[in-house]
């Protein structure tokens, strides 16, 4: 079977633009899908939560593949995209499991500490337990926005694993300081915007459960960030929050460290990117230079399908079916 080309996506007529494929795919109503859910205890306290796809389990999955999922800023396991894929991979007998990154299963993480674009070593716990408990499995892993970059860079910093045989990047903040700086600006703006509120509102609600449950010493973390309260950028809550609480010196230093572009060219798994030139989140000049990618990694820069959109009038699920088609055919 012939993988769909780049011509081949064509938004559906009612979404002819990034933004409005942008927000159909966060605000249509989205798959139902039922999950199970695991935590896996980490060695610092913490925790992380996984929900896998209910209907097929590891040890029934077509031709033993098992898909993790790693969902993007301000999402979760019921995301819609998340549910999309695996209401497909379900569909095609293929288990799947998405990891809640720390905080976001529903549940306050134990710790000050949260998730940010770079946390590439608790996707490495994720994975070590899963290889541990189906060691006879092979993996393909697919990531969403931040989620992509955690991906991207987890892969650079394994250089190759035998059983992870594909990798799918979707929508990927490849230079997080040029991300951040493109929604300082324009209609851009109004994303970094819904960003922070949902930020600041979530790291509230924790001050507030450490409070109750007399947390001191997680509290006293958050309490020595400050008064938050005239942040108004991603850049502002990066700078003061993610920073200060994961052992980064600013936002530069964070963004310098953590984005996925420094790591491509030490990737050696089959991985595909996905990305559209009408992103509203991504600047072209945060594109990856193809000179610059690994033999293994392929970049599909599509002229259409906004911030994790790629939603079609011709195909139905393009988005999902392309990822089908890399893990099983390409």
């Amino acid at each position: 079977m012939t993988p769909p080309s780049q011509q081949e996506f064509k938004p559906a007529w009612w979404l002819p633009e990034g933004h409005t494929q942008t927000l159909w795919r966060k605000f249509a109503p989205p798959e139902r899908i039922i999950q199970k859910r695991e935590r896996v205890e980490l060695d610092d306290g913490d925790f992380i939560d996984l929900d896998w796809a209910a209907a097929i389990s590891g040890s029934e999955s077509r031709d033993r593949i098992i898909v993790v999922i790693l969902h993007g800023l301000c999402g979760c396991s019921s995301s819609p995209y998340v549910a999309a894929l695996q209401t497909l991979l379900t569909a095609n007998s293929i288990a799947s499991v998405a990891m809640n990154f720390r905080g976001c299963s529903g549940e306050y993480n134990r710790l000050a500490r949260a998730y940010h674009s770079g946390v590439s070593a608790d996707a490495n716990v994720v994975f070590s337990d899963l290889f541990s408990r189906f060691p006879d499995h092979r993996f393909a892993f697919v990531g969403y926005s931040l989620g992509a970059n955690v991906l991207l860079k987890w892969l650079g910093e394994i250089r190759r694993h035998p059983q992870v045989m594909k990798a799918v990047a979707v929508s990927t903040p490849f230079a997080l300081d040029l991300c951040s700086r493109a929604m300082l600006r324009g209609v851009s703006r109004a994303y970094g915007s819904y960003f922070v509120r949902r930020l600041l509102q979530d790291l509230d609600a924790k001050r507030q459960h450490f409070t109750a449950t007399h947390n001191a010493l997680q509290l006293e973390q958050l309490q020595a960030l400050g008064s938050l309260d005239d942040i108004r950028t991603i850049w502002e809550f990066d700078d003061r929050v993610t920073a200060p609480l994961h052992g980064f010196r600013d936002a530069e230093d964070y963004y310098g460290h953590c984005s996925s572009l420094h790591f491509l060219p030490g990737i050696a798994t089959d991985t595909l990117l996905i990305q559209s030139r009408n992103d509203p989140l991504i600047p072209a000049a945060a594109l990856p230079n193809p000179a610059r990618l690994s033999a293994q990694v392929r970049l599909e820069l599509l002229g259409q399908g906004g911030h994790v959109g790629f939603i079609s009038g011709q195909r139905e699920n393009w988005l999902e079916q392309r990822i089908l088609r890399f893990i099983l055919l390409d």
